[in-house]
């Protein structure tokens, strides 16, 4: 790990202006430390938002669920808030890797990392979510640009994200056995008149599922989607899947993910 300077401000504003040249924040720290321990990271500056309070707490008007930034997914996945608006969305953040993961990595650092195997990206875009960030609104199907890419600019901090309650949906995943990372993940969302369905590690970056989303519809059952073929084109192949068996994965996720919504 390479020498860095370290600094802990107590407001946004201050925080933003650290964050200049070959600075980083720091949110959890469950991508950015491992980076920079292997040296594939080495920033002049650490700017670490903990201390932050205007960037924590979990708050629900029944139609939204606003989640700051700095909110670790163990208080997404044990909110009572977040539970009876959008079940799908704590029970999402109970999957996120192991448990010291869960106490330490945040809501906004795992969006703005935007890592393509990571699980908030996708319920950001099933859920329609809106991101706050100190300079404005970004949503969620412009947010998403790409591999490790967002729409944020430099010294743009994300402070919360508002999620829509849909009238039912859910995640299932296939998990590496050892990260917890989606191999691939599938969240349905339901909202009445129209449904969003997000797709996380199959590809470099999270993305919907056009044909997915017009069959559920018209019919929200798994045999809407179960012979739904994903287009093998642009997804990802490594030592964990290939293209072809991730495009299977697609699938059978997305089905599952519609029949435990229906539950």
């Amino acid at each position: 790990m390479h020498a860095f300077k370290y600094h802990r401000p107590s407001g946004i504003d201050a925080a933003a202006a650290l964050v200049k040249g070959e600075a980083k924040l720091l949110a959890g720290g469950q991508s950015l430390v491992q980076a920079m321990k292997l040296r594939l990271a080495s920033p002049s500056d650490i700017v670490d938002l903990g201390t932050i309070q205007s960037l924590q707490g979990i708050k629900s008007d029944g139609k939204s669920v606003t989640i700051g930034a700095m909110a670790r997914h163990a208080e997404v996945a044990a909110s009572a808030d977040v539970r009876k608006a959008i079940p799908a969305l704590a029970a999402m953040a109970e999957m996120i890797g192991d448990r010291q993961v869960r106490a330490m990595g945040t809501c906004g650092g795992s969006i703005a990392n935007n890592d393509p195997a990571a699980d908030y990206p996708a319920a950001v875009l099933a859920l329609n979510a809106t991101i706050t960030t100190n300079n404005g609104k970004h949503e969620a199907d412009k947010f998403f640009k790409g591999l490790y890419d967002t729409a944020l600019k430099p010294g743009e901090i994300i402070t919360s994200v508002t999620f829509q309650a849909p009238k039912r949906a859910a995640y299932m995943k296939f998990k590496n056995p050892a990260s917890r990372f989606a191999i691939v993940g599938v969240f349905v969302a339901d909202f009445g008149g129209s449904v969003r369905v997000a797709v996380t590690g199959a590809g470099p970056s999270v993305f919907r599922q056009a044909d997915m989303e017009k069959a559920l519809a018209a019919k929200f059952e798994p045999a809407s989607v179960a012979n739904i073929k994903q287009k093998q084109d642009g997804l990802n192949t490594d030592l964990h899947a290939s293209a072809e068996y991730r495009a299977h994965l697609v699938t059978v996720m997305a089905r599952r993910a519609v029949e435990a919504a229906l539950k």
